[in-house]
């Protein structure tokens, strides 16, 4: 009997016809509030030069690619981004996902790791493990990654505040497996300013900061020369509630800051350029998608050569990782989200991105089950292989519609990044709450758009069913908490502590000073200092960020 009543309900939503008089009034236009048009012809690009504005894949502007053969010469990196509970547990997972064919790594740490704390801080409580890895010493990355060989595998690292840290234990487990730090690759999100403006996990003030990433860039470019330095963020722009315009504008305006302050800071461009990395939101709006992908590729091309006066093609390049957007995913009908992960990962790869990560139907609910994250991986391989999108390079170059809404884009994100020069800059824009304020009301507009029923979302608001069968979760195990809080104790009960201390000294000195950090970082971690002390010991010299209220 369920079960007959259960399709039912399918059947009548199935009948569901759009009322012709609501078409009509209905307003047609991208998250951008860009108008649509019936259909588009030559006329929409007047001013359009195929030759002169689009260029070759692979040749400046950028904007239909960053290499000339796109996805024929090597497919993006099918990086599955994972981690829970334990370093043992998420170490499963991941020779799982390269069992299943996972070309990359992508590290999600817990809260506590994110913010600088170890498991047995007090703040700590009911949230280790919980939304990613807990991570603290040497011992867990070292758990982390048994069995997988650094000079083989890429790893990503969704790190912000305390990068520097975790690529220091990242660096010493490479060691100990005898990998030279020149063969080590991956990639470190190191994105802070981001964190200011739209998710919460900074520990220093902006400008501490800012110093150290760019030593992380200056190490980096002397010791481990394959690594992407940062990873700078529209992802989590984007899942707070920005338009894509305003994506594109405020995550090329964090990478204008962070190419300053590390040319402030006496750093050559093309020393650390190249290997700057962005990191982008794939959402619903097919179109958009693709042309904000080309629009941010031409207009950073743009960028690094007019304002910062660079020729070389390497840091011309907007290189980029992919995410399909979590904000989208409902925990109503979770079999929709392999619907909607499909279409946003097939505009990322029509878009030219260089790695994806495909979200899984449950994340509105719990974290992925091995059946959600494999069903994840398999969208990019049937994308790869079955669908053949990624013969061709930008597939719909030339489009009226593609070009003008590129244009568009382009023209709405250079006004933003305007209006950013006039504060003074990135930084000074967030501490008078410029971006924060734009999120804000995009994301309020949205919110009220679905409220009202325009905006449509599948299975919520429109097409819903009840007693829908409930799908098998995740579930981490609440004695978790308890079980790191010991294994911290015993790693401070074990090691040489007068070691420690010294490195830790060292490191505070060095912090008062203008050295570069990263040395002191590598040796503390070496001698099993834990993330929340050398956290608290750059917390007791540069302080700690609090945030501005923002109306």
């Amino acid at each position: 009997m369920y079960q007959k009543d259960f399709l039912e309900q399918v059947r009548t939503q199935l009948t569901v016809q759009e009322d012709p008089a609501k078409l009509r009034e209905r307003t047609f236009e991208t998250s951008s509030g860009i108008p649509l048009k019936n259909s588009y012809t030559p006329a929409d690009l007047a001013e359009f030069d195929p030759l002169k504005d689009l260029g070759a894949p692979g040749k400046f502007p950028f904007t239909r690619h960053v290499q000339p053969s796109g996805y024929r010469g090597r497919l993006w990196t099918m990086r599955q981004y994972a981690g829970f509970a334990t370093a043992e547990e998420s170490n499963a997972r991941y020779r799982y996902l390269l069992e299943q064919g996972t070309t990359g790594l992508s590290v999600a740490f817990d809260l506590p790791t994110q913010i600088g704390m170890d498991p047995d801080h007090a703040m700590a409580l009911g949230e280790v493990g919980k939304v990613g890895v807990s991570i603290s010493s040497i011992h867990d990355m070292r758990r982390l990654f048994q069995d997988i060989p650094l000079d083989k595998v890429s790893t990503s690292m969704t790190i912000n505040a305390p990068a520097a840290v975790l690529l220091a234990l990242y660096l010493a487990v490479a060691e100990e497996q005898g990998v030279r730090l020149d063969q080590v690759s991956g990639t470190i999100q190191n994105d802070i300013l981001k964190e200011y403006m739209a998710r919460g996990t900074y520990i220093f003030p902006p400008r501490q900061s800012l110093r150290l990433i760019t030593d992380i860039f200056a190490f980096c470019a002397d010791q481990v020369p394959n690594w992407n330095t940062i990873s700078i963020s529209g992802y989590h722009i984007r899942e707070a509630g920005c338009t894509a315009a305003q994506e594109i504008a405020f995550t090329l305006g964090d990478g204008i800051a962070y190419v300053q302050a590390a040319l402030d800071a006496g750093l050559k461009l093309e020393a650390f350029a190249p290997r700057l990395s962005f990191f982008f939101n794939a959402h619903n709006q097919f179109f958009e998608e693709v042309a904000k992908f080309r629009a941010a590729r031409r207009l950073w091309a743009r960028i690094m050569k007019e304002r910062f006066k660079t020729t070389d093609a390497k840091s011309q390049m907007l290189r980029f990782h992919t995410q399909t957007a979590g904000s989208t995913l409902t925990a109503q009908q979770p079999d929709n989200n392999i619907v909607r992960t499909t279409v946003q990962a097939m505009a990322a790869v029509c878009g030219g991105t260089q790695s994806l990560h495909t979200n899984s139907r449950d994340e509105a609910l719990a974290l992925p089950t091995e059946v959600s994250a494999r069903i994840a991986l398999r969208t990019q391989q049937i994308l790869a292989f079955e669908s053949r999108v990624a013969d061709v390079v930008d597939p719909f170059a030339g489009s009226y519609f593609v070009e003008s809404l590129t244009d568009e884009l382009e023209a709405r994100a250079m006004a933003l990044l305007a209006k950013v020069d006039e504060l003074g800059g990135m930084v000074s824009a967030i501490e008078k709450g410029f971006p924060q304020r734009e999120i804000q009301n995009a994301a309020y507009a949205y919110q009220k758009a679905v409220e009202k029923g325009e905006q449509v979302v599948v299975g919520v608001n429109r097409f819903t069913v009840t007693g829908e069968p409930k799908p098998d979760l995740l579930r981490v195990d609440e004695a978790l908490g308890a079980q790191r809080r010991t294994q911290i104790a015993a790693v401070r009960a074990g090691r040489d502590q007068a070691a420690v201390d010294t490195r830790l000294a060292a490191l505070r000195d060095a912090a008062a000073g203008t050295e570069n950090l990263m040395p002191h970082i590598l040796a503390a971690v070496k001698t099993e200092a834990t993330v929340g002390e050398i956290c608290d010991t750059l917390r007791g010299v540069f302080g700690e960020y609090q945030e501005q209220l923002v109306f």
